[in-house]
């Protein structure tokens, strides 16, 4: 008997911490979460994040706060969560952008794929080509079509170097074939501007950000650049449609919690995060915002996160973009 004690011994603390542990998991959440958001308050990514906390918050019982954290490009955001203890409370979004960034970027001082853990996805969200309603573009064939007359001398405008929307255009004119000039502007806004002023043949951007001169008939939609027509915009018509065939580009965005986060935490996270974004009304403001939610598992999110960082890495070395 005294030589099976020690094993006696180590057994019941084993059982001990493994009973502790489990009742520790099981009171998360007992205090706030904070969602650390790479973004600026008042993007349409804020605007979805927050209206998503407060399901989370009625559902978890404890407050659920949007962290912006848009420094450094958002990295901010990403370190301070991965300095933060792994228990959950500290959660953080990705997005299409954290694809781009892995090629993007001369350097990282982290890696999504290994220091992260993909929770659930939040939404997705389709970028729309469109032209000023005053113009002779009155769809994507046209637009095309005077690409291919007019090699080189057509102008698209999308955001900033090495955004979803600048890497669409990117692809494009690559998958198209054609020959047009990419002009990245700072701001939505200024792409905007640029189109009602016909600065720019046509312009690149988030169904979004374009919804409100789209709907006040200043622009018009002509392709959406998902695979299938958006729920949010049914009437328009998808490049692949255009005949640009198996051409995608979806933005979308989801929580992501460090490696180190157990595995119960992420769990009960994952499962109300996707009860949340299952409620009627949340589904029907996103769809008014131009965005679908994305429930999903979290071997689902970690390959959407997988595929795109391969994704855009061809894309960027393709076209020959310069590191940042």
């Amino acid at each position: 008997m005294r030589n099976w004690r020690p094993s006696l011994l180590l057994l019941a603390a084993c059982l001990f911490l493994s009973s502790a542990t489990a009742q520790a998991q099981d009171k998360f959440p007992s205090r706030p979460i904070r969602l650390m958001l790479p973004f600026a308050a008042g993007s349409v990514s804020d605007i979805t994040l927050r209206i998503l906390a407060d399901k989370l918050s009625a559902r978890l019982g404890v407050s659920v706060i949007v962290d912006n954290q848009p420094r450094a490009g958002g990295i901010t955001a990403v370190t301070t969560t991965l300095s933060s203890p792994p228990d959950g409370y500290t959660v953080v979004v990705f997005s299409s952008s954290t694809a781009i960034s892995v090629s993007l970027l001369k350097s990282l001082s982290y890696d999504p794929l290994h220091d992260f853990k993909a929770v659930s996805g939040i939404s997705t969200f389709a970028n729309i080509i469109a032209a000023n309603s005053n113009s002779n573009y009155r769809s994507l064939g046209d637009l095309i079509a005077a690409a291919r007359a007019k090699p080189g001398k057509l102008n698209i405008g999308t955001t900033t170097v090495g955004s979803t929307n600048h890497l669409a255009a990117t692809l494009f004119r690559s998958m198209a074939s054609l020959d047009f000039v990419v002009v990245p502007f700072r701001t939505p806004g200024e792409l905007v501007t640029a189109a009602l002023r016909n600065d720019v043949d046509a312009i690149i951007q988030s169904f979004g950000a374009l919804k409100t001169a789209v709907d006040a008939g200043q622009l018009r939609a002509l392709a959406s650049t998902t695979a299938s027509r958006a729920a949010y915009a049914p009437n328009v018509p998808t490049v692949d449609e255009a005949g640009v065939k198996g051409f995608e580009v979806v933005t979308w965005n989801g929580f992501f919690v460090s490696s180190r986060t157990p595995a119960a935490v992420v769990e009960i996270l994952n499962r109300e995060t996707r009860a949340a974004l299952a409620d009627p009304g949340l589904r029907q403001r996103f769809l008014e915002l131009g965005l679908e939610p994305l429930p999903s598992t979290e071997d689902e999110l970690w390959t959407r996160l997988a595929t795109e960082i391969d994704k855009w890495a061809k894309v960027i070395e393709t076209a020959g973009i310069e590191k940042q």
